[in-house]
């Protein structure tokens, strides 16, 4: 373990800048990235212009507010890059305990500010600060460390799987007490998965998955809103103006988008129809704008982004970076999965929750973290390939 330490600080073994621009960076990752951004800005001033008008008297008010999320997370996911990723390693616990503490502190009255009944935010000036979209990522840093410290422990016995998921229980019982039960579910299948992949022999990690499972099951149904929305999710047409009306709609927008969409600006839906069209049902104004060659085209993108990550933590692992191979692994799965949910639950294949279209909802703590993490993903790419 000394050895894959030394070896993770080590530095650079090329000599920067003998090598042209596409050697030393993955370009295509990084045009993906750019494009999701970009169609992101797009689709968030499209859905959201009539709301905007109504509610802050500007139609162009969360244009101005995206655009400045956007360049704030564009000037973080470039600083990332020039930061080592053995930075991002010494410091992954430390990581964890602050957006643990932050996840506590937005349960305090006084400090979490309530939207739609939940704690998810506290305002740091004019802006709303979510913990939960930065906890996602300082579980990442902190697991893929503990991956590499104990690489034999988490192969071997059962206490080094026991351990890491004891902490995400600690986290995740803040995440429902906001309560946040899709980034709860999202957080526990990136960690099994990073887990699993850290080496975790499958016959554990399958009967731990399936309990951890059972209780995320529990949780559902411990509460009334959850099988609600659960008994929506399966039928929403049996209540279309109650617990199914957000599904309907997103339905209803799909459908109308058919091949080639009605045109970009033209969507109806988005028209106070469709509730948080410009945040959680994205997706289903840009299908309906799009139609389904833009839908394609999305996921498509997703697609690349997520199997290029993947690509990145294999090659940094085959260079004995297994620090950045672990942290690609998780980052790859976060990218995915918060995609995947937020698609199904527009598609209807999957019961609502509160999650955004990564890089391209509106929202800052969600589009800053993801730039962040985009950057993170460019940095070990960087380093591998100067590595070999």
């Amino acid at each position: 373990m000394t050895d894959v330490r030394v070896r993770q600080a080590m530095p650079l073994t090329r000599v920067q800048g003998t090598e042209s621009l596409g050697e030393r960076y993955d370009l295509a990752f990084i045009a993906c990235a750019v494009a999701l951004l970009a169609l992101g800005l797009v689709m968030v001033v499209s859905a959201s212009t009539s709301i905007a008008a109504r509610t802050h008297g500007d139609p162009l008010y969360y244009l101005w507010r995206q655009g400045a999320f956007l360049a704030v997370g564009g000037l973080a996911g470039w600083a990332t890059t020039r930061v080592p990723v053995a930075v991002w390693h010494r410091a992954g616990p430390l990581l964890l305990v602050a957006s643990a503490v932050l996840l506590a502190a937005v349960l305090v009255p006084g400090v979490g500010r309530e939207v739609n009944g939940s704690m998810r935010w506290f305002r740091v000036g004019p802006i709303s600060v979510q913990p939960s979209e930065l906890v996602k990522l300082a579980v990442a840093a902190y697991l893929a460390g503990y991956l590499v410290r104990r690489a034999e422990e988490v192969r071997r016995s059962f206490s080094g799987f026991l351990k890491p998921v004891t902490l995400l229980v600690i986290i995740s019982v803040l995440l429902l007490l906001e309560p946040d039960y899709g980034a709860t579910v999202v957080l526990f299948v990136t960690a099994l998965g990073m887990l699993f992949l850290g080496g975790v022999p499958f016959l554990t990690f399958a009967a731990w998955a399936g309990i951890i499972a059972g209780a995320l099951a529990v949780v559902v149904v411990a509460a009334p809103y959850r099988v609600e929305r659960l008994l929506s999710f399966l039928d929403p047409w049996a209540d279309p103006f109650g617990s199914g009306f957000q599904l309907t709609q997103a339905l209803i927008a799909i459908g109308r988008g058919e091949w080639l969409g009605v045109g970009l600006g033209e969507s109806v839906q988005k028209l106070f129809y469709l509730p948080e069209a410009h945040t959680d049902f994205l997706f289903a104004v840009l299908a309906e704008e799009l139609g389904l060659v833009g839908a394609v085209g999305v996921i498509g993108l997703f697609t690349f982004l997520v199997v290029r990550a993947m690509g990145i933590g294999r090659h940094a692992e085959s260079v004995g970076q297994h620090y950045s191979a672990y942290l690609a692994y998780g980052l790859a799965l976060l990218f995915g999965l918060q995609a995947f949910v937020n698609i199904g639950v527009n598609l209807g294949i999957l019961p609502t929750k509160g999650l955004t279209l990564p890089l391209m909802s509106y929202g800052g703590s969600s589009l800053i973290t993801n730039c962040i993490a985009v950057g993170l993903l460019v940095r070990i790419d960087h380093e591998a390939r100067m590595r070999g």
